[in-house]
C-alpha cells in the first residue's frame, strides 16, 4: 500500500522477519525504513527523500498513526514494528549467523558509537562491531564500509535513510543490509529510557517521548494531528494498492 505516496509493507511479524533472513543470506544490498507520519510528512517536501523510501526493499510500519492510515484506506495493518525492535530482531540473528556490525553514529548525538557497542556486546557478546562517529549532514559519500554486513545508522530522518541508500553505489561491498534506527542507540544506552510496554501497546508512546524531550513537541505534533487531518482529506487516504 502507498500512504500519502509512500510505499509502506503490509506484513505480519513473522513475514517481516523472515524478509530479513532471506536478506541476511543473499550477497547484495538490502535496505530496510521503518515508516512512521514523520517519515511520510518529510517525504511531501524532500523529493530524494521520497525516493529513496519508495525504493527500499523493505518498508515496515511504526507509528500508530499507520493503523489510522491503514484504516482509512478499508485495510488492517498486520504488524507494526519500531526500530528499536527491529534492531533487536537483527542484531539478535547477526550474532547467531556471525555477521559483523557497523554503528553510523551522529557525531552531534547522545550516545557516541563507542557506548552504543558497549552496550550491545553486553547483551550480544559474540558479536564483531566497528563504527563511527559522523557528521549527518556530510557522511554520505565519504565512508568506506566495505567488510561489515549489517550497518546501523541512527541520524535521524532523512539523514539516515540517504546515507544508507549513498552505500548501494560502495564497490567490492558486503554490506547485506542497512536500517536506520533514529533514537535506538540512545535506548541502548540508557540515555533516553524507552516507553514501558504498556504505552507501546496502547500508541502512547508519543507521549512517554514528549515528557522525557519538550523539544519534539513540534515533531510529535506533527505526527498526531498534522498527519491524520492528511489521511482524512485526501482521497482514499492517499493510498493505491501496490
Amino acid at each position: 500500500m502507498q500512504i500519502l505516496g509512500i510505499k509502506v509493507d503490509n506484513l505480519s511479524r513473522a513475514e517481516i522477519l523472515e524478509k530479513v533472513k532471506v536478506f541476511l543470506s543473499e550477497d547484495n544490498f538490502h535496505q530496510i525504513a521503518t515508516i512512521n507520519p514523520e517519515f511520510i510528512l518529510e517525504a511531501q517536501k524532500d523529493a530524494e527523500f521520497k525516493n529513496v523510501l519508495n525504493n527500499c526493499d523493505l518498508n515496515v510500519a511504526d507509528g500508530v498513526g499507520l493503523r489510522f492510515a491503514f484504516w482509512r484506506n478499508g485495510e488492517k495493518l498486520k504488524a507494526r514494528i519500531a526500530g528499536a525492535d527491529m534492531m533487536d530482531e537483527i542484531l539478535y540473528r547477526a550474532e547467531k549467523n556471525n555477521h559483523n556490525i557497523f554503528l553510523a553514529a551522529n557525531n552531534g548525538g547522545l550516545s557516541t558509537w563507542e557506548e552504543t557497542r558497549d552496550a550491545i556486546l553486553k547483551r550480544y557478546p559474540g558479536l564483531k562491531i566497528g563504527g563511527s562517529n559522523l557528521e549527518k549532514n556530510s557522511a554520505r559519500y565519504e565512508l568506506q564500509i566495505t567488510d561489515y554486513a549489517i550497518v546501523f545508522c541512527n541520524f535521524g530522518a532523512p539523514y539516515q535513510e540517504k546515507f544508507l541508500h549513498s552505500l548501494k553505489s560502495l564497490k567490492n561491498s558486503k554490506i547485506k543490509l542497512g536500517i536506520g534506527v533514529g533514537g535506538s542507540f540512545d535506548y541502548l544506552t540508557g540515555k533516553i529510557r524507552r516507553a514501558p510496554k504498556f504505552a507501546r501497546r496502547c500508541g502512547l508512546e508519543w507521549l512517554w517521548r514528549l515528557i522525557q524531550q519538550p523539544k519534539r513537541f513540534k515533531r510529535i505534533f506533527r505526527a498526531i494531528i498534522i498527519f491524520p487531518i492528511k489521511i482524512i482529506f485526501s482521497a482514499k487516504g492517499g493510498s493505491a494498492s501496490g
